[in-house]
């Protein structure tokens, strides 16, 4: 008998999952997310004016209609305290209760969503500064080293001066000399007082 069994087991294989039970009726899923959103919309009424003026209408309609109406046409009784109306609001509350959790927690959760991308969009911005801060710095320190138009026109006015030094120290050797066309192209140097010069 022992064997018989075991060569099923081996047959079927432990690693073949089982056959589902069939239902008698289909599982009941409706959308998740088109359910959400009816009770949202159901709860955003519940949380207007409109919705307590006809609640208000409908409770005071009811209780004059059974106080007041025809007594062949009552149907809750005003001597055992409006029992049905009792009931009514009951399961209006027992019903308003969940639905209105359901959309605090979607709510929540689109806050979750919404507070984690600020948070990712923190985060992107404080490394675009960091990033900029760096560069900015590396910039200041390359500007330092660059040279400035002040020191370029010092450095070329002194290497005219030490040109034309040399051309007029030629000049005595060999006597007096009429200029290149090229020196005589260069512009003077004007004098400057107390022997400074001017830039």
């Amino acid at each position: 008998m022992a064997e018989k069994t075991d060569r099923k087991l081996k047959v079927a294989g432990l690693d073949t999952p089982s056959e589902t039970r069939t239902r008698l009726l289909a599982r009941l899923r409706p959308n998740p997310d088109a359910f959400g959103h009816a009770t949202e919309n159901f709860a955003r009424f519940m949380g207007t004016p409109q919705f307590l003026m006809w609640m208000s209408v409908f409770c005071v309609v009811w209780l004059a209609w059974n106080t007041f109406g025809p007594d062949s046409l009552k149907f809750d009784s005003a001597a055992l305290g409006f029992t049905a109306l009792t009931l009514m609001l009951s399961l209006q509350a027992s019903y308003a209760a969940p639905l209105l959790l359901l959309a605090q927690n979607r709510q929540d959760d689109r806050d979750k969503v919404s507070l984690q991308q600020d948070r990712q969009r923190a985060e992107r911005n404080l490394a675009d500064t960091e990033y900029l801060t760096r560069e900015l710095a590396a910039l200041r320190i390359a500007i330092r080293e660059v040279a400035t138009r002040d020191f370029v026109r010092s450095e070329l006015r002194s290497v005219l001066e030490e040109l034309m030094d040399d051309e007029s120290g030629d000049e005595r050797r060999r006597g007096r000399r009429r200029p290149s066309d090229a020196t005589a192209a260069l512009p003077k140097l004007p004098q400057a007082q107390n022997g400074a010069q001017e830039y």
